[in-house]
């Protein structure tokens, strides 16, 4: 099978490695890819928001299962143009992608599928953004109802900083949408989702915050780990039952059924889960955690959503113990990163590769915000963080950031549900 992957992060690495280890899969490539990505697979400087573009490349390599990571090119309609020429695609429709482009949409669809999410009020007029400010609090909890690229919402006790979110979206011309604030700690969860079958990968916990002790602004994604020692195994069919499937099976009955990866983000209250948000794809940093605990063939399991066949896959294997992902950024991030700077110790295990790219000296240097995703695992926890933390040690990058406490609140047991 020749798989085609778009996209040029940590999580479209982490799916190549997945993708290596079936042996089912015999060709590889990658759109753009990255200097780690290169690695296992050939690059394509290729416009992945063209639909023309991608729809020339698959026909180029003659793929037989193209993977769209981001989630731009998914609310842009790249999926549609490849399944109208006949291309087996893992990815949602456009009209199924607004479950992540637009929250006043999920939100609408929540409402219809009987879901728990925060009570929200979708502000598009600056002269009610005042009125609108009073009814929330005293947490606000402003998003921008567009792609933000994870750093589009602001959690905060300061009503200013709310504001002052709320009217820079505004000024871009996108709507801003206030939430009720949700308490409780926050999953991930994954589901594999073709029409109305689900099938759910391991549950992960995200590290929004860019600094230890979730401090700063938020970001991308800093970290993650999987699985969740505080959650009980009851709560992940509470999940598939009272939150993804419904949704699955409302968009199926609005005639924008969903073909690809649903991840819903939920904080698991004192009244059970409730959802933050949906995303189209898989989530960056999670995806590295979970894939690499994975044991199925990832590519059968891509291949049975994108041809209509999820229904016939054999339940997923996973490894014991668990996978730490933590993220290292680049000097500056989540503002304006420092970009260029050589990095050494990148080209090793458990390093998967994001923000880089080769220089004309052929040495990898930092080209984006997310340098790089380093992965540990081990039979607990605290294995998987000791090596995730050590293979940090060995890489090198000037001003270079990370968290430091990935998993740590977990692994002392200071989460509960």
């Amino acid at each position: 099978m020749r798989v085609l992957v778009i996209g040029s992060g940590g999580r479209e690495h982490a799916l190549l490695l997945g993708l290596t280890r079936d042996p089912s899969v015999t060709d590889l490539h990658v759109a753009p890819g990255n200097a780690g990505t290169a690695a296992v697979a050939t690059n394509h400087a290729v416009d992945v928001t063209s639909a023309e573009a991608v729809v020339a490349l698959a026909r180029e390599v003659a793929a037989d299962l193209v993977v769209i990571g981001p989630e731009v090119p998914l609310v842009l309609g790249v999926a549609d143009a490849l399944r109208a020429v006949g291309f087996a695609t893992f990815g949602p429709s456009a009209d199924a992608a607004r479950i992540e482009g637009s929250k006043a949409f999920a939100k609408d669809v929540m409402a219809a599928a009987g879901v728990r999410t925060a009570h929200a009020e979708v502000v598009d007029n600056p002269a009610k953004l005042d009125a609108a400010l009073d009814r929330f609090g005293p947490t606000w909890v402003v998003k921008d109802d567009g792609l933000a690229a994870g750093k589009g919402v602001v959690v905060t006790p300061d009503r200013a900083a709310a504001r002052a979110h709320a009217a820079d979206c505004l000024e871009s011309g996108h709507p801003v949408l206030l939430e009720s604030f949700l308490d409780g700690p926050e999953v991930s969860l994954f589901c594999l989702v073709d029409g109305e079958n689900v099938v759910p990968l391991l549950p992960a916990q995200d590290h929004k915050r860019v600094g230890d002790n979730d401090t700063g602004p938020n970001t991308g994604g800093m970290g993650a780990y999987t699985p969740l020692p505080w959650l009980p195994a009851e709560t992940v069919t509470q999940i598939v039952d009272d939150v993804v499937t419904p949704v699955a099976a409302e968009l199926v009955r609005r005639g924008s059924g969903f073909s690809g990866l649903l991840y819903a983000g939920l904080a698991i209250g004192a009244d059970g889960p409730a959802v933050v948000e949906f995303n189209c794809r898989f989530g960056d940093p999670e995806t590295q955690a979970v894939l690499a605990l994975l044991q199925s063939p990832l590519g059968e399991a891509l291949n049975a959503v994108a041809t209509g066949t999820l229904d016939q896959l054999p339940p997923l294997r996973w490894s014991d113990g668990a996978a730490v992902t933590v993220v290292v950024a680049a000097e500056n991030y989540p503002g304006t990163p420092r970009t260029g700077d050589v990095i050494t110790g990148a080209e090793a295990d458990g390093v998967l590769h994001a923000g880089t790219k080769r220089n004309d000296d052929g040495d990898i240097v930092s080209a984006g915000g997310r340098v790089l995703a380093v992965v540990g695992t081990g039979a607990d926890l605290e294995q998987a963080r000791a090596q995730a933390y050590e293979r940090i040690a060995a890489i090198k990058l000037a001003g270079s950031h990370h968290r430091t406490d990935i998993g740590k609140a977990a692994l002392e047991g200071r989460i509960s549900v």
